[in-house]
């Protein structure tokens, strides 16, 4: 989607509203295509005493194997975006403001990287995920394993049996 912000950067006081929705289900992350339904975008760009102010709300559902226990996951991710934008930039600024060439700008490709930045690159079902056992591979997060707790080191097995004959 491009924006013409002509009227907005000639006219304080001045404000275009932002509502649509970017399709980044061809994004491939993590070997898969976890961004499925399309990046919700809303915010408006408006104009202060002559500075123009990008803001927007970013939300974005990410669907993919939980990196610890393998199981599918569904997260929703929202996130605050507020940029100044310029028509044109003498110095090296490109990290605080968004350059709008010819007064236009490409929020499609502002936003994608946005959500690629801003998604975390660790993806789990919960905060508690507990994990598979390392031995049996079973996901304790459905409960325990019969694995042993903890492993005899070999070189300790005779005093482990000393300990057991008491």
């Amino acid at each position: 989607m491009f924006l013409d912000l002509k009227s907005i950067f000639v006219n304080e006081n001045s404000s275009l509203p932002i509502n649509y929705e970017l399709n980044m289900s061809e994004v491939e992350l993590s070997g898969g295509f976890p961004l499925q339904k399309p990046v919700s975008i809303s915010g408006r760009v408006f104009n202060r005493a002559g500075i123009v102010t990008l803001k927007l709300l970013l939300e974005v559902e990410y669907s993919a194997p939980c990196d610890r226990c393998g199981e599918n996951a569904v997260n929703t991710y929202c996130f605050d975006m507020d940029r100044v934008v310029v028509n044109h930039l003498d110095g090296d600024d490109l990290d605080e403001y968004i350059v709008a060439q010819d007064m236009q700008l490409d929020l499609d490709e502002l936003c994608r990287c946005e959500v690629l930045l801003e998604i975390p690159t660790k993806h789990l079902c919960s905060n508690d995920c507990k994990g598979v056992c390392n031995k049996c591979g079973k996901n304790l997060n459905l409960g325990k394993c019969s694995c042993p707790q903890k492993e005899l080191d070999s070189r300790f097995a005779a005093l482990d049996q000393l300990l057991n004959n008491d």
